[in-house]
């Protein structure tokens, strides 16, 4: 036509590069629940850093069973004195025997898996063990399954150590053929409840914990309507003088016409509370520690303190102190070429001394029983001949 010089050539629309589903998942996971990141590190962070439940479960555990007297004894003897003994009650030039365990322990609540390096002496036998973070663990398989290396990486930085010199301690998985499954893991969700919780506890002491109460405006003319200047004046003041921790308490001074009408907590806030507390109850059933012994309102699953702190010993610190003692003690034996066996010494843990002492007196009113029959109920070696 005459007039298409006036049209505007067309213009090349820009290629754009996106994902089709981008806008469905955007609007898909509004109002979703947000669970934090499952990664050993951010658990940590999470579960342990920032988590006083967590924390305490954790230190609880490591600092019980890191306390408990090892014996070291092979199938004839049990040693006082010997070189793999000293070697654990002196591990390196930071730690002790105590400090090391408590890493180990700690390690395997956190991570599920605990890594011990043994450091080989200039002439025979071992000089030092150290624990190696286990988030900067990574197991190399072989063809067979079986781990053929280990890297630890820092960094841009990267050390394989040999399996051999590697004690890789690790919990039960039934997902996973390398790593183990960590109590924080478990408790991932209860963690996550709790420390929600606490944020919107902590929201609302910035905000004078609640509102308290409502002040109500009735005019001279019985009109219930403020003016913009007044209302601004009334919301600064209690801005001031009102809000926050410091002025919790304060009186407040109303004029004419201003009323106090105050509020008390909701049945909804009541509920609040109590599923704080139910998710402090999930964390400690996670790790198995009662929650009598941190403090927690509302168990009543023991009759007292002393039973609580029994079964605590029995059913959680032992089973793991047995566990990891005898993979150690099977893995120093392999390296300094001598069997040896690392077991806790339960005549010597004060809240098992009622169960150990009854034990004792039925074992040695047994007359039916041997005395290398008696010894080897006791968890003693046989009796040296001669003695």
């Amino acid at each position: 036509m005459v007039l298409d010089f006036l049209r505007k050539a067309p213009v090349a629309v820009p290629e754009r590069k996106a994902s089709a589903g981008a806008r469905v998942a955007v609007w898909g996971s509004s109002g979703r629940i947000a669970w934090s990141p499952r990664d050993i590190v951010s658990l940590t962070k999470n579960g342990f850093q920032g988590n006083p439940v967590g924390f305490r479960s954790v230190k609880l555990i490591a600092e019980a069973a890191a306390a408990l007297p090892v014996v070291c004894q092979d199938a004839t003897c049990r040693y006082e004195t010997h070189p793999v003994l000293a070697l654990l009650n002196r591990p390196n030039q930071a730690q002790g025997r105590a400090d090391l365990l408590e890493a180990v322990f700690a390690q395997l609540m956190l991570a599920g898996n605990a890594y011990l390096e043994a450091v080989p002496a200039q002439g025979a036998g071992l000089a030092e063990l150290h624990v190696l973070r286990s988030d900067r663990m990574s197991l190399v398989p072989g063809v067979d399954g079986w781990p053929m290396a280990y890297d630890y990486v820092v960094g841009a930085k990267k050390h394989r150590y040999a399996p051999e010199i590697i004690c890789h301690i690790k919990t039960f998985h039934p997902q996973d053929d390398h790593y183990g499954l960590a109590p924080l893991q478990a408790a991932a969700t209860a963690l996550d409840v709790h420390n929600a919780a606490s944020r919107w506890s902590k929201a609302l002491l910035d905000n004078a914990a609640r509102p308290s109460g409502a002040i109500v405006y009735r005019g001279v003319d019985g009109t219930g309507t403020m003016t913009q200047d007044q209302f601004t004046r009334l919301q600064e003041e209690l801005e001031t003088h009102h809000q926050g921790a410091r002025n919790a308490g304060r009186p407040m001074l109303l004029e004419g016409g201003l009323d106090w009408k105050p509020m008390g907590f909701s049945p909804s806030d009541m509920e609040f509370q109590k599923t704080k507390e139910a998710a402090a109850r999930d964390i400690a059933l996670a790790f198995g520690v009662p929650p009598m012994l941190l403090g927690i309102p509302g168990d009543a699953t023991y009759a007292n303190y002393a039973e609580a702190n029994r079964a605590f010993y029995r059913l959680t610190v032992l089973p793991l102190a047995q566990k990891v003692l005898a993979q150690m003690g099977h893995w120093l034996s392999g390296l300094s070429g001598e069997v040896i066996e690392f077991k806790p010494d339960l005549d010597q843990v004060p809240a098992l001394a009622a169960e150990r002492e009854a034990q004792w007196r039925r074992v040695a009113e047994a007359d039916f029983l041997t005395e290398g029959e008696k010894r080897r109920m006791l968890g003693l070696p046989e009796r040296p001949e001669g003695a």
